[in-house]
């Protein structure tokens, strides 16, 4: 046999390893199957083709180790081919864009003409109103000066008496009954006028006689003044004598009367008149001891501190006369004990004594001892007896309170909802509105939240910034940039986005973003027509944004948007209230 013959009985088809048979069919059934997921024809997007290819292109060079380099390097090259086509593309709709917009710039300055030219026309119309009205205004000004220089004389004047009497009727003018009831109307009114003048007018002559009782009264009031001042240094001398003698008596009347005078009155000069004076002529003998009583009280709760007997000091200061120990010197001693190992903490007790008897006395707590109260409280764990005092008690709240009361929140997870609520409440009491808001948030109650920013108006959109900021949660940013019960957003969808952006919080603008996207480009163009405070620089961010971070629908969507907005409108004559932007498109 020749090896021509040998040869040709050796060309037969390559034999295919059945890995290699199952990675093909694997491969071919992933095409199939992704092209009928994405929806593709025969004629089907050139992006989704390539993104499946690519990966099955990836797939064999992994699979062929043998051939892994120059099949990567082709692939290299085709990607790049294909990413220089694309960006051809882009430049393309870029320029197309462009060359639409230069295609509408003399229409535009047709139309901008046209708006010069009705403005200036209604500006005359405007001056020439101004002027009629300026010389309407300067003449009512010359008759009022002149009416107000003219001497205006009043003179009886006889009325002609061929003229109807005014409210009667020719029949009734010429019935004696009418007449005479109509005299009588007449004469109660004269009455009724003299008696009116009698009451709103007063001679000169009676003013000088009031001014000359006035003069008189005041010299009366200096004269017992005078005297008032003789007699109380007279009884403040008596005072001092009958104190004098007094203490003589007491005493064991060594040194003569006039002596001891003598000694009291070197006293009052050392220690002044006026304390001397003010404990001689003490009328409540409850003021002049009320020193004494307020050193026994310390001197007692001392005693019972010393002791040991912590919570009887604790009832026995908040239950002292006048609120006399209910204060932060009496705190601080409490303080000072600090923990004792098996027994109550001494500072909760003494709170405890105070904010229970509360209602037992006029004023509230103040807020500084309400403050410290609070935080004792909450330092030992014991939220349920903060809840009791903060809505049982007669406590003076403030935001300092609501503020310590949601840091603790934030630390217990498990009781954060309750602190969040409690702090609504002194937050609603203390007048701040942006925190009840946050509370309201925090707690989820995100249509509460809206019913609160629509009942309160001085609420901005830099709060509502903050806002989103300090609770980023996706539902309560769709809530305040769509309309609620039929009013406008509160909030720029735009501004929002690359609000959220600017603060390295792209993980809830990228969910918004997903959002929007599966909506569709229709909830796309309604976002951008409700939207009026975002501006054509803010839309073109976020298109930047939306093609950066994957997005790439979303981003032809909105510059489609955009670009398909080119055109004019023709403004009519009779809207003034047009703005002259309004009718450029870009």
């Amino acid at each position: 046999m020749s090896v021509q013959e040998i040869n040709k009985h050796a060309i037969l088809p390559p034999i295919i390893s059945r890995s290699d048979r199952e990675f093909l069919e694997s491969m071919q059934r992933y095409i199939t199957a992704e092209t009928e997921r994405v929806g593709c024809n025969e004629e089907g997007p050139a992006d989704e083709y390539y993104i499946i290819y690519r990966n099955v292109f990836d797939k064999v060079i992994d699979y062929v180790t043998a051939y892994k380099p120059i099949l990567t390097s082709i692939k290299k090259e085709y990607d790049a081919f294909i990413e220089s086509l694309k960006k051809g593309q882009r430049t393309i709709f870029c320029l197309q864009g462009k060359l639409k917009m230069w295609a509408a710039e003399p229409t535009t300055l047709v139309y901008y003409r046209k708006r010069i030219i009705q403005l200036k026309s209604k500006m005359r119309l405007i001056e020439n109103n101004s002027s009629k009205i300026l010389l309407q205004i300067n003449k009512m000004k010359q008759l009022r000066a002149e009416y107000d220089t003219k001497e205006v004389k009043y003179c009886t004047s006889s009325k002609n008496p061929s003229k109807p009497i005014p409210g009667m009727t020719l029949q009734e003018s010429v019935n004696l009954d009418a007449l005479t009831k109509y005299l009588e109307h007449l004469e109660d009114k004269y009455a009724e006028m003299i008696q009116i003048k009698l009451k709103k007018y007063v001679p000169v002559q009676r003013k000088a006689d009031l001014d000359e009782e006035m003069l008189e009264m005041l010299k009366r009031r200096d004269a017992a003044e005078n005297l008032n001042k003789e007699l109380q240094f007279r009884h403040q001398r008596l005072q001092i004598i009958s104190y004098a003698l007094s203490s003589w008596v007491k005493s064991d009347m060594s040194s003569s009367f006039q002596d001891y005078v003598e000694q009291i009155q070197k006293i009052k000069n050392m220690h002044g008149e006026q304390n001397i004076t003010e404990e001689l002529v003490e009328d409540d003998p409850g003021k002049t001891k009320e020193a004494e009583i307020v050193l026994d009280y310390i001197e007692r709760i001392n005693e019972l501190i010393s002791h040991g007997d912590y919570e009887k000091a604790a009832y026995f200061a908040a239950n002292s006369p006048k609120g006399i120990l209910r204060n932060t010197g009496t705190m601080n001693k409490f303080k000072d004990v600090g923990k004792i190992r098996g027994k109550p903490f001494p500072l909760l007790l003494f709170f405890e004594a105070v904010f229970s008897t509360s209602h037992a006395f006029k004023h509230p707590i103040d807020a500084e001892l309400t403050l410290e109260g609070i935080k004792c409280g909450l330092s030992e764990k014991r939220l349920d007896l903060v809840i009791h005092w903060v809505t049982q008690q007669k406590l003076t709240l403030s935001e300092e309170v609501g503020d310590v009361i949601c840091d603790y929140g934030e630390r217990d997870t498990y009781n954060n909802a309750k602190c969040q609520a409690l702090a609504q409440n002194i937050y609603s009491e203390c007048g701040s509105n942006k925190k009840v808001l946050l509370c309201l948030c925090k707690q989820g109650q995100i249509h509460g939240a809206m019913e609160y920013i629509q009942q309160f108006k001085d609420i901005t959109s830099d709060d509502l910034m903050q806002l989103i900021k300090l609770c980023p949660q996706s539902e309560l940013i769709q809530c305040l940039t769509k309309e609620w019960n039929g009013k406008p957003p509160s909030l720029s969808f735009g501004l929002a986005i690359l609000y959220l952006f600017s603060i390295d919080m792209k993980n809830v603008g990228m969910k918004l973003l997903q959002e929007v996207n599966k909506e569709g480009k229709s909830a796309v163009e309604y976002i951008m027509a409700n939207d009026p405070f975002c501006s054509l620089e803010g839309w073109q961010k976020m298109a930047n944004i939306c093609l950066q971070n994957g997005f790439d629908k979303l981003s032809h969507d909105i510059i489609s948007i955009l670009r398909s907005q080119a055109g004019v409108t023709e403004i009519s004559e009779e809207d003034d209230t047009v703005n002259l932007m309004d009718h450029v498109f870009w």
